[in-house]
């Protein structure tokens, strides 16, 4: 009797992930990943700290969150907080938005003044989105998610010191396996950085990350979702390939039965 008076199920989809952070091979960090999304929910935090033979050179950490709704399109965060601590010296960065458009904006410390960097303005703070909402890729319904589809679009990032485009290329599929968690089919997309406004364009590390053609991403479902999610992030850099790769990916559809005169989302 109870089964005939439910509703029609629906789906949310999570996802908790263990990172290893390498640089040419060796262990330099850790990082955790929390994901639950809905068809109108979003929300993410993560963490970090300096591991391996790196905290005998430096000690940090970091946290990171993102929340809102979600659309057809991408999620569309409401409210975006990092907090970094490295050898004493910490860091915060809080924005707000309404719609596509930063509301708010908290940084500490404030970016100094340089006359060679460009600078930011309104324009550089509405239709975009923050770099821990855009490392998801939302493929549109009715599209193959293991696919070109997932590489489709570019990626207006704003991380509250620089506003730069993310832009992805179709490269291949390709399997990837995992201890714990998942194994099928990872969508590989070559990664490109355009800096837009915020940087200097000056300093040698800007102009090599915008040059660099070997920068690549693994995005892999996010299982009950249309969200595509990093597996691995492979970036070639002056003093090395830095490599952060799933250790753990633990993705899982959780069904829920709606009250029969709930309406259909």
């Amino acid at each position: 009797m109870l089964a005939g008076l439910a509703g029609p199920a629906a789906a949310d989809g999570m996802l908790s992930a263990k990172y290893a952070l390498s640089l040419g091979g060796i262990e330099i960090g850790r990082a955790n990943l929390i994901v639950q999304a809905t068809d109108t929910s979003f929300e993410a935090a993560g963490t970090g700290r300096v591991s391996g033979i790196a905290r005998a050179l430096s000690s940090g950490k970091g946290s990171v969150a993102a929340r809102g709704p979600m659309t057809s399109q991408r999620p569309m965060p409401t409210v975006f907080a990092v907090n970094t601590e490295a050898d004493g010296k910490a860091e915060s960065i809080r924005m707000t938005f309404a719609g596509t458009t930063v509301k708010e904006l908290d940084l500490e410390p404030p970016p100094k003044p340089l006359p060679d960097r460009i600078e930011l303005t309104d324009a550089h703070k509405t239709n975009i989105i923050d770099p821990l909402s855009g490392a998801f890729v939302m493929v549109a319904a009715g599209k193959d998610m293991l696919s070109e589809a997932a590489c489709a679009r570019p990626i207006p990032i704003f991380d509250g010191r620089q506003r730069f485009d993310v832009t992805l290329t179709f490269l291949r599929t390709e399997e990837v396996k995992i201890e714990k968690g998942y194994q099928g089919t990872a969508v590989v997309c070559r990664v490109g950085y355009e800096p837009v406004a915020g940087h200097r364009p000056t300093r040698s590390t800007v102009k090599y990350m915008q040059a660099n053609k070997e920068m690549f991403v693994w995005l892999v479902p996010i299982a009950g979702t249309r969200l595509m999610a990093p597996f691995k992030v492979s970036i070639a850099t002056m003093i090395g390939t830095a490599v952060l790769e799933a250790t753990s990916f633990e993705t899982n559809e959780v069904a829920k039965t709606l009250p029969v005169n709930a309406p259909k989302r």
